[in-house]
């Protein structure tokens, strides 16, 4: 485990970067902070990486429909 400073404690406390992101400079390679409750949290969800089921497609489209503003597409084509 590694302690953190008083100095990353108060980043820590600032909410600019929820989750917080930390940096390794020697591989420039960037982690994420979780709480270890948060952390628990997700592990207890399974996975799902299979091809979306045409279901799925088919709300996601309905979704994605009705957040967007239609009425824009029922104006009168101009170039007739």
């Amino acid at each position: 485990m590694i302690l953190l400073t008083d100095q990353q404690l108060k980043e820590l406390e600032q909410p600019a970067a929820i989750p917080p992101r930390v940096m390794n400079p020697s591989t420039n390679e960037t982690f994420i902070l979780l709480s270890v409750e948060e952390y628990e949290r997700l592990k207890e969800r399974p996975y799902d990486d299979t091809p979306w089921t045409r279901e799925e497609l088919q709300a996601l489209a309905w979704e994605v429909g009705e957040r967007s503003d239609w009425d824009e597409y029922d104006a009168p084509n101009d170039r007739e």
